[in-house]
């Protein structure tokens, strides 16, 4: 990964990894999907002295934001998103709920919105915008091309993919997305998805079912 470090912080109640991309060399920090526990992440962030730059959202599930808004306001930085994914972070009617405490949480009003193939230059990295509708219809994915890295969300999983059942979601888009746009990256691209453990573009390529 050269200098780019991640932690991951499995999150709320649906264990949602939170991962912060650290540049070693200068400490700052993006902060993926931060689901729940914002006194934890915070309290890790000031612990190890990062620099927060920034927060990046896959897409609206309660599980992957509920934290954003408090650590925007405790850290003092923005919170990015896809444009697709603008009225599923504000209207609370369209996303999970059942196991949301305060429905305050829910609603997200990001201060930068992405189009696919956007380039974001945050902490010292490149990070590519890849559109991944199909679990819902502003899904994307970060992919940081010189450190061979994706940030998935919850489109590609070892060994599956995000569903596609939710408001918003689609089965033939989530087989455009895997099929058309994530296996054109190269094998040893390195996935992280917003639950369970990590994979490669190649393992996927050659074991998930969902590959063609």
């Amino acid at each position: 990964m050269g200098k780019a470090q991640l932690e991951i912080h499995p999150v709320g109640r649906l264990a949602t990894n939170c991962y912060f991309l650290i540049n070693s060399e200068t400490q700052e920090c993006i902060i993926t999907d931060p689901g729940d526990n914002a006194a934890l992440l915070e309290n890790r962030i000031r612990e190890k002295g990062y620099k927060p730059v920034a927060i990046l959202v896959t897409h609206g599930h309660f599980d992957h934001i509920l934290a954003a808004n408090r650590l925007r306001e405790d850290l003092k930085v923005r919170i990015i998103a896809f444009k697709e994914e603008e009225e599923l972070l504000v209207d609370t009617k369209e996303r999970l709920f059942g196991m949301v405490d305060d429905e305050s949480q829910l609603v997200v009003n990001a201060d930068e919105f992405l189009s696919d193939g956007d380039i974001l230059d945050l902490a010292g990295f490149k990070i590519r915008v890849l559109h991944t509708p199909g679990h819902s219809k502003g899904s994307c994915c970060y992919y940081l091309e010189e450190e061979k890295i994706l940030l998935s969300g919850d489109t590609l999983f070892e060994g599956s993919v995000g569903r596609t059942d939710f408001p918003t979601g689609s089965m033939k888009e989530m087989d455009h997305s895997i099929n058309e746009v994530l296996m054109k990256l190269p094998d040893d691209v390195e996935v992280f998805p917003g639950h369970g453990g990590s994979t490669t573009i190649g393992i996927e390529r050659n074991a998930n079912p969902y590959v063609r």
